[in-house]
């Protein structure tokens, strides 16, 4: 119980400078919300506190742990085609039933059949998630390979140019986002450090992450070659709208849906799991008893988190977006720089990430230099995706060159930074970004471009949440050279000084 509560009071304290913001920005001139709605927002943050926690907790003692379990006991079975082909169906799995990709693939309804884009990305994600393990069995370095296959997506991306299919692209990006959510995340990088223990060498803190980077370009791919043979008569229809009826009913109502999605998701991965302990994990009851508690809390934290983010978050999001659009673009940027960085705070598997990235490297990285470094990008990313909607031009302005930077960042600092730079990117567009942040940013783009320019302008602020923590985070890893390059230079003139000054009264 001492856990739970320290839990609720971390996802407090990381859920409440957005809420206040939200209260704050209701009370400008400009905007104007019914006293309905601020209640059902209201309700809505208490869930989100509810949930992040208790997700948190779950993902402590079930997520982390299974992946873990299974990671180390597949590789134990020497036999890499089981190894890849079961890698392979798991990725599947747990990205069809991905709580962010049903919240994507609903908005992006009206433009594409949601299910033909949820089981894309799912063999997406599972194709990559072999190049991933292949990596650590091969022991090759993840730079090459992130270059490889990002060279890859500017290729189809031109491909898309020149068919005159662009605007699908800003929606392949955020697809690569969303896939790796609060369900994926624990999973898939506990993964990556059992296979890392049983498999790894002298390299296995890089070994341990880049699961989720490979993972995420995938369903970008896969998307980008469904956008080649896709129609180029795309219009989309804005799906958000406030609460009719009673509040209570549109909560329970909603977590139906949610409940439904969840224990889908969680039923795929613990069935598997089942699997595994039947085969050849055979764990001690002790410790299956502690999993299935933790799956429990898993289970019941998104539910509570998916809810509070559908019902209370999505409408508020986008007309608070309609209404600030009205701003001076300076505002508007600076609005989206503030609201990037609180949102961070709030983004559940964040939390997860940080923590593994201190225990897997033994505290070289800190936890509190990575959440300012995902703050840091995550407000650059929504600031510029406001300069995009307001000047209305292309993402490939931005992708490209960033990509570019990112890449050749890996060049120069340690490898660990690169994979947990990118598997930062992925982690950190979740459920709010998908569930408060796209929506914002939808009706800036309604209001300020019209409804038949969100395609284009709208999509794509998920993609740069995905993007810009690469740049951030490997900064990070170039300081740390830095700092060390100052250090030995400084020990080596203390050396030659105490050299000279012993010589000196040698003499």
């Amino acid at each position: 119980m001492r856990e739970l509560w320290e839990k609720i009071r971390e996802a407090l304290i990381s859920a409440l400078p957005i809420t206040v913001l939200v209260y704050l920005a209701a009370l400008l001139p400009g905007t104007s919300f019914s006293g309905k709605e601020m209640i059902g927002f209201t309700v809505g943050a208490v869930l989100l506190v509810l949930g992040i926690g208790l997700f948190n907790l779950g993902a402590d003692i079930a997520m982390t742990p299974m992946g873990v379990h299974v990671g180390s006991g597949l590789s134990k079975q020497k036999s890499i085609s089981w190894l890849l082909i079961i890698s392979f169906v798991l990725g599947m799995l747990i990205t069809i039933a991905e709580p962010d990709l049903q919240v994507l693939a609903n908005q992006v309804s009206s433009v594409m059949n949601g299910k033909l884009l949820i089981y894309v990305v799912g063999f997406g994600v599972g194709a990559f998630l072999i190049f991933a393990i292949l990596r650590i069995i091969f022991k090759r370095r993840l730079s090459n390979l992130l270059m490889l296959f990002y060279m890859l997506l500017f290729a189809l991306a031109l491909i898309l140019a020149v068919n005159e299919n662009l605007d699908l692209l800003p929606m392949a990006f955020d697809s690569g986002g969303v896939t790796t959510g609060p369900i994926t995340v624990p999973f898939i990088m506990a993964l990556g450090v059992g296979i890392s223990k049983i498999l790894g060498d002298r390299r296995s803190q890089e070994n341990s992450f880049g699961l989720v980077a490979l993972c995420s370009i995938g369903p970008i791919l896969a998307v980008l070659v469904l956008g080649i043979f896709a129609r180029n008569d795309m219009d989309y229809t804005v799906s958000y709208g406030a609460v009719e009826g009673s509040i209570l009913k549109a909560y329970l109502v909603d977590a139906g849906h949610v409940a439904k999605e969840v224990a889908l998701a969680l039923g795929l991965i613990v069935g598997f799991f089942l699997l595994c302990q039947v085969f050849f994990l055979r764990l001690k009851k002790k410790q299956l008893l502690r999993i299935g508690v933790g799956v429990v809390f898993t289970y019941i934290g998104l539910v509570i988190f998916l809810t509070g983010v559908n019902v209370g978050y999505m409408p508020i999001g986008y007309k608070l977006g309609t209404q600030l659009a009205d701003l001076h673009p300076a505002l508007l940027t600076g609005f989206g720089l503030l609201i990037g960085i609180l949102v961070v705070l709030a983004e559940p598997a964040i939390h997860v990430l940080n923590s593994q990235v201190e225990d897997v490297t033994g505290g070289y990285v800190k936890k509190k230099s990575m959440m300012i470094g995902l703050c840091a990008g995550v407000g650059v990313a929504i600031a510029l995706s406001m300069i995009r909607i307001i000047f209305d031009f292309s993402l490939v302005y931005y992708i490209i060159p960033g990509y570019f930077i990112s890449l050749a960042l890996s060049l120069f600092v340690p490898p660990v930074y690169t994979a947990i730079a990118f598997d930062s990117g992925g982690v950190a567009s979740g459920p709010m970004t998908s569930g408060f942040i796209l929506p914002f940013a939808i009706g800036v783009c309604v209001s300020l471009q019209g409804e038949s320019a969100v395609l284009r302008d709208g999509f794509g602020v998920v993609a740069l949440v995905a993007m810009t923590p690469l740049i951030t985070i490997q900064l990070l890893g170039f300081k740390a050279i830095v700092s060390n390059k100052i250090k030995e230079h400084r020990a080596m003139q203390r050396i030659l000084q105490a050299d000279d000054e012993q010589i000196i009264n040698f003499m």
